[in-house]
C-alpha cells in the first residue's frame, strides 16, 4: 500500500461515528435504517459517512429489493488496510458510545428474530405446503447426501439412468455407475456427461467391473427384486467394499403386485426381513439395520424399506440359493 493510500484510509477512519459505524458493520450487515437505530443518527448523517467508508473501500454495499445492505469487510481488506482497521477498532470498542452502540444493535436483531417467529407461527400449518412451492419436494432429502465423507468413492449399483449418480457426485470424490442395460448406461451418461468425477461402466452385479476393495460405500436402490440369485449380487457387491465398507439396499416390502413380474420383469414380490439379513450375513455384511421409509400419498406402488450394512469378512464363495431361504411368490 502506498504512502498516499495510508493518509486516504487514515482520514476516512480518523471520525469516530465512522469507527463506530464500522464496527457495528463488522459484526452484521445492515440497513441504514438498522445503523440509525444502533447508532441513534440521522439518516442524513448514516447515509454521508456511508459513502465516504464506501468510496474507500471499507464497506461493501448489496441490493435487495428496494433495500440496502452494508457490510464491513475486514477479512476481505489487504492486510495494510486491515492492520489499520485492527488499531482504530481497538481504541472505538473500549467507548462508553460503542458500548452502547452494541447493546442497540443487539436490540435490532432481536427484532429481526420476533419477526420470523411470527412468520412460523402463523405458518406452522401451511409450512410443509410453503416449503414445497419454493424449493421443491424433499429438497431436505438431497442435502442430506452433504453428510458424505467427500473423500469416499461410490458404486451405484444397477444405476438405470443416473439418478443417484448424479445426485451422489457433487458430494464425494468419485461416483461408478454400473448396469448392464445399454439403453440405460446411454441415458446415465447423458446426465452424467458434465460430471468429471463419474465413470459409467458396463457389467452384471455378480461380477461387477470395480476393482475388489475400491469402494467407500455402495448403493443397490431398487434393484434386487430384479434378481434371480440376490445373495449373488450381495457377494459381488461386497467384494468391492473396503473393510467397513457401507452398503445401502433400497427395495420393496412384501406385496402381492403380481402383474409387476409380466409387466416389469421383476423376481421377487418384495423381500422379507429374515431372509435379507441372512443374505448380507452370509455376504460379508455385519451391523445390519432395516427401516420402513415413509410412503408417500401420491405413490401407487409398494412401501419401501432402506437397509445398512458394514463389509466386514470376505464374501462366502459357495452358498445356498436364496431360493432355499425363501420362496419367491408365485
Amino acid at each position: 500500500m502506498t504512502a498516499p493510500a495510508v493518509f486516504d484510509r487514515l482520514s476516512a477512519l480518523a471520525d469516530p461515528i465512522r469507527g463506530r459505524l464500522l464496527l457495528v458493520l463488522e459484526r452484521q450487515e445492515l440497513t441504514v435504517r438498522e445503523i440509525q437505530a444502533a447508532l441513534q443518527l440521522p439518516q442524513s448523517t448514516v447515509s454521508r459517512h456511508l459513502k465516504v467508508l464506501a468510496d474507500h473501500g471499507l464497506v461493501f454495499t448489496r441490493s435487495e429489493g428496494t433495500s440496502n445492505w452494508y457490510r464491513m469487510p475486514a477479512r476481505e481488506l489487504d492486510p495494510g488496510v486491515r492492520r489499520l482497521w485492527h488499531a482504530v477498532r481497538d481504541e472505538v470498542a473500549g467507548s462508553a458510545a460503542a458500548r452502547r452502540d452494541g447493546e442497540r444493535l443487539q436490540r435490532t436483531l432481536a427484532g429481526r428474530h420476533l419477526t420470523s417467529q411470527r412468520f412460523f407461527a402463523s405458518a406452522a400449518g401451511q409450512w410443509d405446503r410453503l416449503r414445497r412451492e419454493l424449493f421443491g419436494d424433499r429438497i431436505e432429502l438431497l442435502a442430506l447426501l452433504g453428510l458424505l465423507d467427500e473423500g469416499w468413492t461410490v458404486g451405484d449399483f444397477g444405476c438405470g439412468t443416473g439418478t443417484l449418480t448424479a445426485a451422489l457426485a457433487p458430494f464425494v470424490a468419485r461416483v461408478i455407475a454400473v448396469d448392464e442395460s445399454a439403453a440405460m448406461l446411454k441415458a446415465a451418461r447423458h446426465r452424467t456427461r458434465d460430471l468429471s468425477n463419474v465413470e459409467v461402466r458396463p457389467g452384471n452385479l455378480e461380477q461387477p467391473p470395480v476393482v475388489p476393495g475400491e469402494l467407500d460405500a455402495a448403493l443397490l436402490v431398487l434393484v434386487l427384486h430384479h434378481a434371480t440369485d440376490p445373495l449373488t449380487i450381495l457377494a459381488g457387491v461386497r467384494r468391492t467394499l473396503k473393510p467397513g465398507g457401507k452398503l445401502l439396499v433400497v427395495d420393496m416390502q412384501p406385496h402381492e403386485h403380481v402383474e409387476y413380474r409380466e409387466q416389469m420383469g421383476h423376481q421377487w414380490l418384495g423381500f422379507e426381513e429374515p431372509a435379507l439379513r441372512g443374505w448380507l450375513e452370509e455376504a460379508g455384511f455385519d451391523r445390519a439395520r432395516l427401516v420402513s421409509l415413509p410412503s408417500d400419498s401420491s405413490a401407487r406402488g409398494p412401501a419401501l424399506f432402506a437397509a445398512t450394512a458394514t463389509a466386514q469378512r470376505s464374501p462366502l464363495t459357495a452358498h445356498r440359493s436364496p431360493l432355499n431361504d425363501m420362496e419367491s411368490p408365485a
